[in-house]
């Protein structure tokens, strides 16, 4: 069994002085001076007991795993501070290590591993894809300049017409601002079938143009968006027609936490510097167009992300 000195501070409080006595240790500061010998034990019979130094405290405990686990921490960390030093100068923030010999891609099927990056927003009637109507969807392609920047592409979109049976939500019209009850709206309104065939043949276009083998969806809370575009692929048996992959995702929701510390669209844009007109928000268009742009500035301007190897890896 063994045995903690009682004068073991705790590791938390420890670290950082046990750090620093340590430094001086190995330094040989204190080879002259008895009293701050590390193997130094204060007599167990002594009624004032004497304070050790961290680097005491630590020493004096050889079988206490908290104190052994300090020790070794404080001399990892005096370690790491000199081959630190000497990775700062090798390593440039413009060309991390992981990506230095990776080309720029000048094609979008090269930068996404053969796929198209598609940007779909969807307005519904509610939140259950197999129950709830599907009103809105936009759909608007990534593509890529021959410097390797990327850019939105034009946009495709249609308003639905309610498919039959399905559950219609007032607090969602209300949330949204859709009329169902509009003539501008019915005399555009499609159904889901005709509007699916008419985006997927757009979508199916553009990824030929683009040599991509298939289209993966990006959104803002991106399975949302999918959970309501295979339920209608679902209903309107449109499955062959469908470029997109089934459960593959690039969210930008992630994209904003990690860039911006924000995960909400319209606050993200704003960080971004993306013009966001909340009016014209919850418009599947308007949205789909916000987040391309959101996507394209996070990809574009953030080193580790702008440029990635794809190739297949060396057996």
């Amino acid at each position: 069994m063994s045995s903690k000195n009682p004068n073991t501070p705790k590791v938390g409080s420890l670290l950082g002085d046990a750090l620093e006595e340590l430094k001086r240790e190995l330094s040989g500061s204190h080879s002259a001076n008895p009293n701050h010998s590390a193997n130094s034990h204060p007599p167990a019979d002594h009624t004032e007991q004497s304070v050790n130094t961290p680097a005491q405290s630590i020493a004096s405990a050889p079988d206490d795993p908290a104190a052994q686990l300090t020790r070794g921490a404080a001399l990892s960390l005096i370690g790491s501070e000199a081959a630190a030093q000497g990775e700062t100068e090798q390593l440039s923030p413009k060309a991390p290590t992981v990506f230095k010999d990776a080309p720029t891609p000048t094609k979008i099927a090269d930068r996404f591993r053969g796929y198209l990056p598609v940007v779909v927003d969807v307005e519904t009637a509610g939140f259950d894809a197999a129950t709830d109507a599907l009103l809105e969807i936009a759909c608007q392609p990534i593509l890529m300049d021959e410097h390797g920047n990327l850019y939105p592409g034009a946009p495709v979109h249609a308003h639905l017409t309610p498919f039959e049976g399905a559950v219609i939500n007032k607090a969602s019209l209300e949330f949204t601002g859709i009329d169902l009850e509009s003539a501008l709206r019915a005399e555009i309104a499609e159904d889901e079938k005709t509007a699916l065939k008419r985006l997927f043949k757009e979508l199916n276009l553009t990824r030929r143009a683009q040599q991509c083998k298939k289209c993966i969806l990006i959104g803002h809370n991106a399975h949302f968006d999918l959970g309501f575009l295979n339920a209608a692929i679902a209903r309107t048996s449109t499955k062959n027609q469908n470029p997109f992959h089934s459960f593959s995702v690039l969210d930008t929701v992630t994209l904003s936490a990690l860039a911006f510390g924000q995960t909400v669209l319209a606050r993200t844009c704003k960080r971004a510097g993306i013009e966001f007109n909340g009016e014209e928000a919850h418009s599947a268009l308007y949205d789909t167009q916000k987040t391309a742009e959101l996507f394209c500035h996070v990809l574009n301007h953030s080193p580790l992300l702008r440029v990635a190897d794809t190739s297949e890896p060396k057996t």
